[in-house]
Order: C-alpha cells, then sequence, then structure tokens
C-alpha cells in the first residue's frame, strides 16, 4: 500500500501538548527521527522553551523547525472555548498546517477535546464520513487489533457504525499490515437476536456491503483481549468505558503481582527466578506501545498521543502519524467509503495523503 517515501514526509508537533511538554515531545521525536530517516518536523510552541531542549536533541535539531507562538490549550480548557479563543495557540497552528498542506500530519498529547473540535472544524470530514471517530490498538492474545469509537462520538446511529466499519479495516491495513481484517461489531451477545436496533441494523448493512475486510458479525466484550476479530466496532460511549476498564484492569493485575512478590523472601526469590519471563511480560503489555489514537475521517492525518506519556510512548504515536502517511490511510478510505456509497472517491484537499 506504500505510495510515498519517509523524506518528503513533514510532521507537524503541537509541542506545548501534554504533561510534560515540550520536553517528551522533543525527545520522542528524535527517537521517532532514528526510527524514519528523511522525516521532518514543525514545532508549534514556545520558541523560549523549546529552543533549549532542542540543542540537546542534536539530531532532530537538522531536521526540525520552530515556529514560535506564546498560546497553548491547556488540559482542562472546554472544547467550544477552545475553538473559539485557541486560534494561535500550539495546537491550532500545528493543526493549520496540515490544513494548508504545510504538513503531513499533526501530532499532540494535548487537550483530546480541543484536539478534536479543532482538527474537525479546520480539516474537515473525508467525502462520505458524517462523524470522525477514534481508533487505537488494543492487545490481544493473537497479536494487536483495533477498536473504535473510543470516546469522540457517544451516541451513533447504524450508518455511522458502518462507516467506522470501514475506516477502522483501513487502518487495520495501513498500520497493522492486516490484508483482510475481520470486522466485528460490539454487542451484548453474539447471537444475531440480540442487542439494540442500532447495532442489529448496523450489522445487517455490513453484511450485505463490499468491504475492505471480512464481515465476522457479532463479537462480546471478552472477545476484544482475545482477539476474535482484528477490528471491533461500536459507539464512543461503549469503545471509552471498555478501554478505560482493560487499563484499570491491567494496573490492578500489576499492582496485585507487586505486591505478591514482596509479601515474603520466598516470594521474592521467585521472582528473580522468573525475572527474564516477567520482564517479557511487562514489554508485552507495555502501554507505551499501543500509544497513539487517531482521530479517523478528517481530511488529514491526526493522531493524539496520551497526555503522560514519555518519549518512547510519543515516539509511538509519531510512528502510526508515518505509517498513515506513507500508505496514503485517506486516499484507501475515501476510496472504500466511496465504493461503499456507490459514488467516486473524492481525493482530500488537506494534506496526508
Amino acid at each position: 500500500m506504500s505510495t510515498r517515501k519517509a523524506d518528503e514526509v513533514t510532521i507537524a508537533l503541537d509541542a506545548m501538548g501534554g504533561d510534560r511538554a515540550p520536553e517528551v515531545v522533543l525527545a520522542g521525536a528524535q527517537i521517532a527521527r532514528i526510527r524514519h530517516p528523511g522525516v521532518r518536523f514543525l514545532l508549534f510552541g514556545d520558541e523560549a522553551r523549546i529552543q533549549p531542549s532542542l540543542k540537546r536533541h542534536k539530531i532532530l535539531s537538522e531536521c526540525a523547525e520552530i515556529r514560535h507562538t506564546a498560546e497553548a490549550i491547556s488540559n482542562d480548557a472546554k472544547p467550544s472555548v477552545a475553538l473559539r479563543q485557541g486560534r494561535g495557540s500550539s495546537m491550532r497552528l500545528a493543526i493549520d498546517a496540515v490544513a494548508d498542506g504545510e504538513a503531513d500530519c499533526i501530532v499532540s498529547a494535548g487537550n483530546t477535546g480541543a484536539l478534536m473540535a479543532m482538527a474537525k472544524f479546520a480539516l474537515k470530514t473525508l467525502p462520505g464520513i458524517d462523524r470522525p471517530a477514534i481508533a487505537s490498538f488494543f492487545p490481544t492474545s493473537r497479536g494487536e487489533s483495533v477498536i473504535l469509537d473510543l470516546g469522540a462520538n457517544v451516541e451513533c446511529d447504524p450508518e455511522n457504525l458502518v462507516q467506522f466499519a470501514v475506516m477502522g479495516a483501513v487502518f487495520a491495513k495501513a498500520v497493522l499490515g492486516m490484508s483482510q481484517p475481520s470486522i466485528g461489531v460490539l454487542n451484548v451477545g453474539a447471537e444475531a437476536l440480540k442487542g439494540n436496533e442500532v447495532v442489529k441494523e448496523a450489522a445487517n448493512r455490513l453484511s450485505q456491503i463490499a468491504l475492505p475486510g471480512q464481515f465476522a458479525g457479532f463479537v462480546e466484550g471478552n472477545d476484544i483481549p482475545k482477539g476474535t476479530v482484528d477490528v471491533v466496532v461500536t459507539d464512543g460511549f461503549t469503545g471509552n468505558v471498555a478501554l478505560k476498564t482493560a487499563e484499570g484492569t491491567a494496573s490492578l493485575i500489576n499492582e496485585w503481582i507487586r505486591r505478591t512478590f514482596k509479601s515474603s523472601i520466598f516470594a521474592a526469590l521467585g521472582y528473580l527466578l522468573a525475572r527474564n519471563a516477567f520482564n517479557k511480560l511487562r514489554k508485552r503489555v507495555d502501554p507505551r506501545q499501543y500509544n497513539g489514537a487517531m482521530f479517523l475521517g478528517l481530511r488529514g492525518i491526526c493522531v493524539k498521543s496520551h497526555g503522560g506519556t514519555d518519549a518512547r510512548g510519543f515516539a509511538h504515536a509519531i510512528d502510526v502519524g508515518v505509517d498513515l502517511v506513507l500508505n496514503g490511510f485517506n486516499k484507501h478510505v475515501a476510496e472504500e467509503v466511496g465504493r461503499y456509497g456507490g459514488q467516486p472517491a473524492a481525493v482530500p484537499a488537506a494534506g496526508g495523503g
């Protein structure tokens, strides 16, 4: 699916977004630059704070340009307020760089609601897409899966879920390299008669149309970690609850394991004997490996990093953006949605494919 080269990609970074900006943003960008030689960066934010940190990252300094602004969006800013008053903020200017075609992708660890509101306003949605959706990775017993929506749309109609399925399948192809991803609609049971009218109608439509993957029917919550399907489709309310529940459960198990091995000298000795195995487990469930949620359905590539991540996690969010750009993600979404809707595909006007 690759259509571009890394030396043709420019990433706009909201250098002031996140709990430890700009240090984590710049450190992550340097890691990403090493992984993707040729990628260039536009750093939007306070030059007085960015420049000292940039000097400590020599590899990044050779391929980065600072675009100064003293304004930044706070983590507690309401999306509507940020949209009205944040036109000169680092987040908005980075988004505008994509809208103007100067950059191919925007990555931010800032306020999620503000980022979605600004991106939707400045970039607009792709032809045939009514609402953008937040998609991300989920570790499973079979590898990784994609789940969407994770909070952008609390209530959805059947058509929204169908569009999410198309976008999620293209996302799985572009980022996870799946040739024919399986798609499932999250429900309270796998039986056809279960669920509300929205999921029933969505499943009915998905079973009758040509998809960039294979529709597998309904899946339940326990099918997500099993990896029963590659793409899990749901509304934003349910998806966000599922995501936060999984994160909380993982943290709880991690804490239980830590307490168990501290409970006695024999338990500590057992940990020492199994330390290599636990290190492998820790890497497998490391949330930094799954950082980088994509706002699917916009005319430009927009990736949201977790605000509390470190440099490795932020670098992974940049990796997601680079993969989507190199694989012409938006072009493929437009083609698949156009095929589903029976209309010619329209090439997006904004940057990023």
